[in-house]
């Protein structure tokens, strides 16, 4: 009799660790889920962010908190979302600096391919070159000429130490031979703020974060860094129409702590799949954004392979953070 009661409790407890997984991601969320983002409010990350946020809220009937973790040049936040539970209620949204900025720190406090679990590619974003209105020139052919003939005069901002921007900056400047300054600023909404001022002449950053300064005439736009021009701006060429060659593309994802049960990253991928092919597709790709979506199996991959890109980057340029 013991021995039966003994069987029975067994076959219980695997069928609870067949059924166990899909339970917990059927009532996950059941409670509000915060989402990171480790950067001040105002850039296109957050603006993205905070779309998407709404989003799976309304999808899933539960909040999703938005929280702006700013400082480190986005390692605070991302070292929070490393150090949460991994149950899904702590998530990070950010681009592609979180998985470069570590390459040019010497003591970063996480490793990306140890300490979260990658969940999806949400958009990758072609950047503008944009420039003070001020400036003496319209296009990149002036640009070129203007810092040719001003050597170090010009200044150019980064949101953060290896940025999508700023490596697009320092590959800009070795395609096109250019000496300008770099100047490293805590986000890009404040580097936008002093671009509109005056206080810089240049910032290259995804195109939705200079759009409306350049619809209103407060910036110049000229040039975009896809390899095709952007439908938001098709009256502007790409750098590759005067520097060929030249492509730099931004990138957005989700990740959640390391060991993040896979039912609730698998889950958590799909709500994000579903946002991405409902009306927040037509809002991203009105802001100039190429979807992303798919797998967790291509978010990993993808990442990968941006990583050797990036690693190469810095490497030849020597880019070390500030």
């Amino acid at each position: 009799m013991k021995r039966q009661n003994f069987l029975r409790s067994l076959l219980a407890f695997a069928v609870l660790g067949v059924t166990g997984g899909a339970a917990l991601a059927q009532s996950w969320p059941a409670r509000p889920v915060k989402m990171i983002i480790p950067f001040p409010p105002g850039g296109t990350l957050d603006l993205v962010g905070r779309m998407l946020a709404q989003k799976l809220g309304e999808q899933t009937g539960q909040t999703f908190v938005v929280e702006n973790r700013a400082g480190g040049q986005g390692m605070i936040g991302a070292d929070a979302v490393a150090k949460a539970p991994a149950d899904g209620y702590t998530l990070l949204f950010n681009a592609s600096t979180f998985t470069t900025t570590p390459m040019v720190v010497k003591s970063a406090p996480y490793d990306v391919a140890r300490d979260f679990t990658p969940v999806v590619l949400v958009a990758k974003a072609p950047l503008s070159v944009a420039v003070n209105k001020d400036v003496p020139f319209n296009d990149l052919k002036g640009l070129i000429a203007h810092a040719k003939a001003n050597p170090g005069k010009l200044s150019f901002a980064i949101g953060s130490s290896a940025s999508a921007g700023h490596l697009a900056t320092e590959s800009l400047k070795r395609a096109a031979g250019l000496d300008i300054q770099i100047v490293p600023y805590k986000g890009t909404g404040p580097a936008m703020q002093d671009l509109v001022g005056g206080q810089i002449q240049g910032f290259i950053d995804p195109v939705l974060g200079s759009y409306q300064f350049y619809k209103s005439g407060r910036l110049k736009v000229i040039g975009v860094t896809s390899a095709a021009r952007v439908n938001l701006l098709e009256e502007v060429p790409t750098v590759g129409e005067t520097v060929p060659g030249y492509e730099f593309l931004s990138w957005y994802g989700v990740w959640g702590p390391a060991k993040l049960p896979v039912d609730i990253a698998q889950r958590l991928n799909a709500e994000v799949n579903k946002a991405l092919a409902g009306d927040m597709r037509e809002r991203l790709l009105s802001q100039g954004l190429i979807l992303g979506g798919g797998t967790m199996a291509d978010f990993l991959k993808f990442q990968r392979d941006e990583m050797v890109r990036a690693q190469k980057i810095i490497t030849d340029g020597n880019i070390r953070a500030e």
